[in-house]
């Protein structure tokens, strides 16, 4: 493969800018003009993101992905950095034309991708939660596409509170692995970090109700988020027992939770 094209894993890139449409179903929205421009810049975004990691793991990467371009040989690491620079140009300029609001949220999401690459990758919950907060600025993006908030940023902050319990659970489960990283259940301990996942996946649970009552959803949003409610309380509980399986049950009730998103945008 082409190393330009394998540095930006387009499979990931591809899925996260379906996330525009999944998003825009979400909220009852349909313009295809500005979903096809909102997934181009989510796609940019997404690839120079991967780009900048690949820069700045190459030294990681000799040795769990020796494979990869940069420490392949096939790309110079300062050619990488100029793709990214380029691609990530190539976002901006793609979101100018959607507007200043959208433009101001990616070059947020672009500063918390290079910042988390180059600084608080590392440093554990700041890394949890910049990672969480970009999941909430995709749900803001798609919004201001349409200059509507009230419902994205109600979703978002259910899907950055969930992915940010699972963040932690996972570095629960990766604590003796986690050599150089000061990660939250190192700084806190296992007992206190768990009680924060379970915390957030607690104040998740009970926002999701929302957008019912608010009216922006109807009864089989009910139906649907529930069932997610249920897997997401299941995996605070057993997560206690077995972080592993505590955040393979997040992922699903995670899964489960975007579906009633759309069953509630697209059954009102």
């Amino acid at each position: 493969m082409n190393p330009y094209i394998r540095i930006i894993r387009p499979v990931n890139s591809v899925m996260a800018s379906f996330s525009v449409m999944v998003v825009s179903l979400s909220i009852g929205k349909f313009d295809m003009t500005k979903i096809v421009l909102g997934m181009l810049v989510t796609f940019l975004t997404t690839s120079g993101g991967n780009v900048i990691n690949d820069y700045y793991d190459y030294e990681i990467d000799r040795i769990n992905h020796p494979d990869r371009p940069i420490p392949s040989g096939k790309m110079d690491r300062n050619v990488a950095l100029y793709f990214s620079i380029t691609l990530f140009t190539g976002s901006l300029v793609s979101s100018f034309f959607l507007g200043m609001i959208p433009l101001i949220v990616d070059i947020l999401a672009i500063f918390l991708l290079i910042t988390y690459e180059a600084k608080t990758k590392n440093i554990g919950f700041t890394g949890n939660f910049q990672i969480s907060f970009l999941i909430l600025l995709l749900f803001l993006f798609t919004g201001t596409i349409y200059s509507d908030y009230y419902l994205p940023v109600i979703l978002g902050i259910m899907a950055m509170l969930s992915n940010l319990a699972r963040e932690i659970t996972k570095d629960v489960e990766d604590i003796k692995g986690d050599v150089n990283r000061i990660t939250l259940p190192k700084k806190i301990g296992i007992k206190n970090s768990l009680s924060i996942s379970t915390l957030l996946i607690i104040i998740a649970v009970m926002i999701s109700p929302a957008p019912y009552i608010l009216g922006f959803y109807g009864i089989y949003y009910i139906f649907t988020v529930s069932l997610s409610d249920v897997i997401f309380l299941y995996s605070s509980y057993i997560q206690w027992k077995n972080s592993t399986y505590g955040q393979k049950y997040l992922k699903l009730a995670m899964i489960i939770a975007l579906v009633s998103f759309l069953v509630g945008g697209l059954l009102k």
